[in-house]
């Protein structure tokens, strides 16, 4: 299986990085990975390959929360591409690698 921990997250965003994505930004680089992007209510919604369902929401300038829908029923080429361009996303989304971005949500796991 190519993915887990999908369906709603909240995601950290590194201190200092949220002039890169406040205001008009956050939708431009999410139509630089997915494409086309629908605007509603705050919220920034599209599809991509195995992505079926992408919300993605502002909380303040530390945080945004992604609900996200994967299908898990498609070719090999389509979900390895479909990682790829998420992980890439969400780097320059957060400011947090993938290790980074896994790192911190243990420790708020643990301290949960």
């Amino acid at each position: 299986m190519y993915f887990d921990n999908m369906g709603r997250n909240k995601y950290d965003i590194k201190r200092g990085h949220f002039k890169n994505i406040e205001g008009d930004k956050l939708k431009k680089i999410t139509e630089k990975y997915f494409g086309e992007v629908e605007e509603k209510d705050g919220k920034l919604a599209t599809k991509y390959g195995a992505i079926d369902h992408l919300e993605i929401w502002m909380e303040g300038k530390t945080g945004l929360w992604i609900d996200i829908e994967m299908n898990e029923d498609v070719e090999d080429d389509i979900a390895k591409d479909t990682i790829s361009k998420w992980n890439k996303f969400l780097l320059e989304i957060t400011g947090f690698n993938a290790k980074k971005r896994r790192d911190r949500a243990k420790k708020k796991a643990k301290s949960k």
